[in-house]
């Protein structure tokens, strides 16, 4: 075994997981142990947040942890390493691996050659056979240094474009004008960063020409990118030269400055996901919204019996889990609302089961996890479900399961006293109800004019799927149902 493979063999990296379907980066929320600590395998090392949730990661490795690759609040992509343990730390001391390149980002076509002739490797070419060693420049005297030039096919991995021919190197030139904001001396052309850096730039709308690079090669790091995007302070009033002083801008007496009481925070997270989710669907699914009033004085009746009932003790009994139950009864006597649209395959997916998702409103934003086979299960066990998945919601630990594959959803905008509204679907699903406020209003019962409690539901549905017919009936089945709860037991 030569010393490299038992080197490697010692120290072992661990890379962001995906911990959820499809997800293409997590930032680490807080580190449980520090390097030198000691790890057992399947111990929780760090909490991360991706798109969908708080998620604590386990090492799959016995040993003493030798380095964090990250801080705190640092985005990392999947598949990078931020974690090294040394498995076998009564060796002796070693040298760790250097850790493996991040996916999505290209390797650097030439690297100076490490201790004992280990080689940087390009991802998934092996170890390139060459011997060449770059030699750092020396600084000539009243000369600022230069940053190493930048190769061919470095530049167009940077630049996403394929290496142009080699070129002549241009004369020196005498003096080079500053860029604006402190960027490298000498830098020409598109500035260098590495694909995933462009687009946090992009998203935080931060121009990389303006960003002062501290990366080799002058490369732009994510840390540039967001030590651009803090607010930074507003720089001294520079002196006018010249005999007559330039006049101060007087500021009107009353008026304050907008950005010193704004702040800019980037959009990550929750927040993220949420955003281009709803994006996504406002734009992919035409969407139907229908509204219905109706008179659920029996049901809040039949809520208060509810919490009475012995077989419901111990669990949460609202109004919300009978909306849900009467949403599930409307379902079942239409089934054909309970579908998919897959554009690729140009197929309508119908399912035989119910994933109910509800929207909770939590600190780290909206999200809306669901329950697995709704349709099948009794009262108690939906109110048991139900509670369980809005406490996990608001203590942040819904995992990335419980947030795919809804079917249908439920929004309670009653609890905020809000009336009713225009909910957007969740990508991927066909139909999302809103309960609105119940409020005692005065209705006509029974011929006479009464207070009763009343609310207004709305369901927002996908016109693909689901015509103006088939919504109306489904809307109107769960008033019915919610009207008389008894359809419960006739329906049901």
């Amino acid at each position: 075994m030569t010393a490299s493979t038992a080197k490697a063999q010692r120290f072992r990296e661990f890379k962001m997981p995906d911990v959820g379907e499809g997800l293409t980066e997590a930032e680490i929320l807080k580190w449980y142990v520090q390097p030198g600590d000691t790890v057992t395998d399947g111990q929780v090392v760090c909490e991360v947040e991706t798109a969908k949730a708080a998620v604590e990661l386990p090492i799959p490795y016995d040993g003493v942890v030798h380095e964090l690759n990250f801080g705190e609040g640092v985005t990392v992509d999947v598949g990078t390493v931020i974690i090294s343990v040394d498995t076998d730390p009564g060796a002796g001391p070693a040298t760790a691996p250097a850790p493996a390149p991040e996916p999505q980002e290209a390797a650097k076509d030439e690297e100076e050659a490490e201790p004992q002739g280990r080689q940087a490797v390009l991802v998934g070419y092996g170890a390139a056979p060459s011997s060449t060693k770059r030699r750092a420049r020396k600084p000539q005297a009243g000369v600022p240094a230069q940053p190493e030039p930048v190769s061919a096919a470095l530049q167009a991995e940077l630049n996403g474009r394929t290496a142009p021919a080699p070129a002549a190197p241009p004369a020196p030139a005498a003096a080079v004008a500053p860029v604006a904001n402190g960027a490298a001396a000498g830098a020409v052309g598109r500035p260098l960063a590495k694909p995933p850096v462009r687009k946090l730039a992009k998203d935080l709308g931060i121009d990389l020409a303006t960003i002062a690079p501290t990366g080799p090669d002058g490369i732009i790091t994510r840390e540039d990118v967001h030590a651009a995007a803090a607010p930074a302070a507003a720089p001294a009033p520079a002196e006018v030269p010249g005999p007559a002083p330039v006049a101060e801008a007087v500021v009107p007496a009353g008026v304050v400055d907008a950005a010193a009481r704004e702040r800019r925070v980037p959009v990550k997270g929750v927040r993220k996901a949420t955003a281009q989710a709803m994006v996504s669907s406002a734009f992919t699914a035409p969407h139907v919204t229908e509204f219905i009033t109706v008179d659920v004085t029996r049901t809040m009746k039949l809520v208060q019996e509810l919490k009475q009932d012995p077989d419901m003790a111990g669990l949460r009994v609202n109004p919300l889990l009978l909306v849900a139950k009467a949403f599930l009864v409307a379902i079942r006597r239409h089934p054909e609302v309970n579908a998919a649209w897959d554009e690729a395959r140009q197929e309508i997916v119908y399912k035989d089961y119910v994933n109910l998702g509800i929207a909770a409103a939590t600190p780290r934003g909206l999200i809306v996890p669901n329950i697995k086979d709704a349709g099948a299960k009794t009262l108690p066990q939906l109110a048991g479900e139900l509670g369980d998945l809005v406490a996990t919601a608001r203590e942040g630990k819904t995992s990335p399961a419980a947030m795919t594959g809804g079917t249908v959803t439920i929004t309670n905008v009653g609890v905020f006293g809000v009336d009713t509204g225009t909910p957007i679907l969740n990508p991927g699903e066909s139909a999302i109800l809103a309960f609105g406020a119940v409020k005692l209003q005065p209705w006509v019962h029974k011929g006479k004019v009464k207070a009763r409690q009343v609310t207004t539901l709305a369901l927002s549905f996908d016109h693909r799927l689901i015509d103006g017919e088939l919504g109306s009936k489904l809307l109107a089945d769960v008033a019915a149902v919610l009207e008389r709860p008894k359809r419960l037991i006739t329906w049901g």
